[in-house]
């Protein structure tokens, strides 16, 4: 699938953009699905917030208990000072997560596709495990912005094997958040560590290696239908949305069944629900 260029460049760089690797038909119908659910969704029954700003104060029992369902979650800047929504639903929810690619049909047939197993191959992981799904809103306007990180800090292994699939719903630019990343930052050092241990977590600081500024840092715009992979260690994060129009976006998280993964990790597996490949 991947061709000698293309591995060459993630090695050197940590990432790759692959154009019209999803038709618009697919697209249709997981943006589809995705408002279903939301409008499925009950805002008085649970106002969790998604934000990257102070993630272990707004990490709740509610957060936690989605590792291995489908829950929906607000943007930070989406109640008013009286606790009321400013906007429709809609438009109010951050990211829907975090087990889509096993629950939901439709997801389901977006994820386990022969070509991105093909993909992850090319990229090193022989046999795939996909721990984690999100589908992100990034609502005009309110969007909210995911400050900078390392996917690793999730999904240890060791050795280190996490890779993230990330696809472009619409497109994405800088004007409504795209993502930025550090080409080469791959070859530094896992920064934090996000440890579970029941319903405790805590953030640990493993390396005090700065965030990459405007100096090292490039922005990947791409396309709807394009799928951006990334390394587990590749510093990232996106903007704001300040823009009139969202940024549709899919991600999967998958390690290799060959690496040990850690025990601490907030998503687990067990018998009764085993983690599976992309086919």
């Amino acid at each position: 699938m991947l061709n000698p260029d293309q591995r060459a460049q993630f090695e050197r760089d940590g990432y790759l953009v692959i154009p019209a690797f999803k038709s618009a038909d697919e697209i249709a119908r997981v943006r589809a699905r995705a408002a279903e659910i939301v409008n499925d969704f009950d805002p008085t029954q649970h106002r969790s917030i998604f934000t990257t700003r102070d993630q272990l104060a707004a990490t709740d029992d509610y957060f936690l208990r989605s590792d291995n369902t489908i829950r929906c979650f607000f943007e930070e800047e989406a109640f008013d000072e009286h606790g009321q929504l400013r906007q429709d639903k809609s438009l109010s929810i951050n990211k829907i997560g975090h087990a889509l690619h096993d629950l939901d049909p439709v997801f389901e047939n977006f994820s386990r596709d022969p070509k991105l197993a093909q993909v992850a191959r090319n990229l090193g992981l022989k046999d795939a495990q996909v721990w984690q799904s999100m589908y992100i809103f990034k609502q005009p306007g309110i969007g909210g912005e995911v400050g900078w990180h390392q996917d690793a800090s999730f999904f240890e292994t060791d050795p280190i094997t996490v890779t993230t699939f990330w696809f472009a719903l619409e497109d994405a630019t800088l004007d409504n958040g795209c993502l930025w990343v550090q080409p080469g930052g791959h070859r530094g050092p896992m920064r934090e560590r996000f440890v579970r241990s029941g319903d405790d977590i805590k953030m640990e600081k493993l390396d005090s290696t700065p965030w990459p500024d405007s100096s090292s840092a490039i922005p990947l715009e791409a396309t709807a239908g394009s799928l951006v992979c990334f390394h587990g260690l590749l510093p990232h994060y996106s903007a704001p949305n300040r823009s009139a129009v969202s940024r549709h976006a899919y991600t999967l998280h998958a390690t290799d069944a060959s690496a040990e993964y850690s025990p601490l990790n907030w998503i687990q597996r067990d018998a009764s629900f085993p983690v599976r490949g992309f086919i």
